[in-house]
């Protein structure tokens, strides 16, 4: 495998037709860096709302009441059913198609108290954030949803008990317990949501892809720059990844007597054995 590995390296970084000196140059390019900053936007944002709409939406699944369960459903299945760069595209140019003008007032026939042109209200930027954020919101319902099935129901019952309400329930006793199976995905969500940013460049929003196509366009060195936004996506999801892993091994403290060790932890044993066998 080693041998395999040298054998790949070496022909990447041999190969002339990479233009590694073209990646370098334009690595930091201020153009890219707009794009690394709003790609960084857009992933905090969606996943913000989609948290928010995921707690929401699964509270709603799981109330006796069937109309709240019902519409928690029915949107789950819309957002879920179909492909989240469909939704954006809808939101960059469906809904100004559509509905030109918005307006706020009374409905059926009554006066209009407020209007704005659907263009100006729904930036491209708004609708990258509408299109990611509504959809990650769907697929947060469930895995916010399988965290609170998770818990044992006595606990609710001993809520129940002791007088609490169902939504005193839900935010003291269950869903602190199920933050240990909730957090793990939203990690991976979250590295997820990172990359499928790069879909907001089908209606030219300037995240880090489409950064990088504006600038092959004009002069054609496509390859290099596909490595240097494969390069930042990549740097940011080794960082995330970092992160998801200390998050995942805090929870674990709670299931595992004895908590796997970390790389650092890992470095600094293989450096005391070596130094034990030397």
């Amino acid at each position: 495998m080693l041998l395999i590995a040298a054998v790949i390296l070496h022909s990447v970084f041999t190969n002339p037709r990479f233009q590694w000196g073209v990646f370098g140059d334009f690595l930091f390019d201020p153009r890219i860096l707009r794009g690394v900053r709003a790609t960084l936007e857009l992933t905090a944002i969606a996943m913000a709302i989609g948290i928010v709409l995921g707690v929401i939406l699964a509270i709603m699944r799981l109330s006796p009441n069937p109309l709240v369960s019902g519409a928690s459903w029915v949107y789950i299945w819309f957002f879920r059913g179909t492909p989240v760069l469909v939704q954006i595209i809808f939101w960059g140019v469906g809904i100004s198609a559509l509905y030109p003008k918005l307006s706020i007032g009374i409905p059926f026939g009554g006066p209009e108290f407020a209007s704005v042109g659907a263009n100006k209200a729904i930036t491209l930027f708004v609708a990258a954030i509408l299109g990611l954020g509504l959809n990650e919101g769907a697929y947060m319902a469930e895995i916010v949803r399988a965290g609170i099935i998770s818990v044992d129901e006595g606990q609710t019952e001993a809520a129940a008990s002791l007088g609490m309400s169902r939504m005193q329930t839900m935010r003291r006793i269950v869903l602190p317990q199920a933050m240990r199976v909730i957090i793990p995905p939203t990690g991976n969500e979250t590295i997820s949501m990172l990359k499928t940013s790069s879909l907001a460049s089908a209606i030219a929003f300037s995240e880090l892809l489409y950064s990088a196509q504006l600038i092959y366009s004009v002069n054609f060195k496509t390859i290099p720059l596909l490595l240097v936004a494969a390069a930042w996506y990549l740097f940011f999801t080794t960082i995330l990844s970092i992160g998801q892993y200390y998050i995942e091994r805090h929870y674990a403290r709670g299931t595992s007597r004895e908590l796997p060790p970390t790389p650092v932890q890992k470095l600094r044993a293989l450096t005391l054995a070596r130094r034990e066998w030397n």
